[in-house]
């Protein structure tokens, strides 16, 4: 692609409500989205620009965008470039990995993760890691092979690392444990449960809670929050992905992040701006400043 500007994803509606929620009340004390896909256009749809105009007027500083193959990794460098309230990660998916090894891409595809983790405003590979849900059998080793590969590449460049782990929590802890992870270490989209993110909070992994952590039938995460020191605990959106309650089904966005914050304080029973406080210095000792 020779504009990366110009790469767009189409999300399915299918029937569900692809209106965008109300905008809730702004946070006194501006936080991080630090994982959403600003690429995937849903419902309405909403320009880059759209998107963090409405989430600055309600307390969200800024976001980190995420790749998950080589095209949207490219535009998330892009939009980090672009924007001085935009971070980038970029990765080979591992539900993508596999593909690109079938391909015979795999170490090209890695290389150009290689070249795009070296741009200033890149501040993370991610997302990578484990999906034991979505791929099986003969497409596991690829998926190994790649997040090693990206874990040397977050050292590499001493930046930080978001990982993807579904049904794979066993394996990611071990993959961790046995090459060395990389000095900042996130969870995003964290899935486990208490056991897990003491572990994971032992080994100074960063644990990152989606609009998940609300749905009813969360109580995992939940119990994970609890036990997660604060200092460990980052917030994201996965937009256009994970819409918390009681918007679950509708388009996500960076501007939504305040109604998953709140919820976070009055499960944690912590005072709102102090928490919004902590996040936000969570988020910067991960990923560093936004404004240069």
């Amino acid at each position: 692609m020779t504009d990366p500007s110009q790469y767009v994803r189409q999300r399915e509606k299918g029937a569900r409500d692809v209106s965008y929620p109300v905008s809730p009340e702004p946070l006194a004390v501006p936080v991080y989205d630090n994982h959403c896909h600003l690429e995937i256009e849903d419902g309405e749809g909403m320009s880059l620009d759209e998107q963090l105009l409405r989430a600055g007027e309600v307390g969200v500083a800024g976001v980190v965008q995420a790749g998950g193959d080589i095209d949207s990794s490219r535009w998330s460098a892009w939009a980090a470039a672009s924007h001085p309230r935009v971070l980038a990660a970029v990765a080979i998916h591992p539900n993508e990995a596999p593909a690109y090894a079938e391909q015979g891409m795999l170490d090209e595809a890695i290389a150009v993760i290689d070249e795009l983790a070296a741009q200033p405003r890149v501040r993370a590979i991610g997302e990578t890691g484990l999906d034991f849900f979505r791929t099986e059998g003969e497409g596991l080793p690829a998926q190994f092979e790649s997040f090693e590969a990206h874990i040397a590449l977050a050292k590499k460049h001493g930046i930080a690392m978001q990982i993807h782990d579904r049904d794979a929590h066993e394996a990611v802890l071990e993959t961790l444990e046995r090459v060395g992870a990389p000095e900042r270490t996130v969870f995003h989209c964290f899935s486990g449960d208490a056991d897990m993110a003491r572990i994971a909070a032992d080994r100074g992994y960063w644990l990152s809670f989606a609009g998940n952590v609300t749905f009813k039938n969360a109580q995992n995460l939940r119990d994970a929050l609890a036990v997660t020191p604060r200092e460990r605990i980052l917030v994201e959106t996965d937009a256009p992905f994970l819409t918390p309650t009681p918007f679950r089904g509708r388009p996500n966005a960076p501007y939504l992040v305040p109604v998953t914050v709140r919820f976070m304080a009055a499960e944690l029973g912590v005072e709102l701006d102090e928490f919004c406080a902590q996040l936000a210095a969570n988020t910067l000792e991960v990923y560093g400043a936004f404004e240069d």
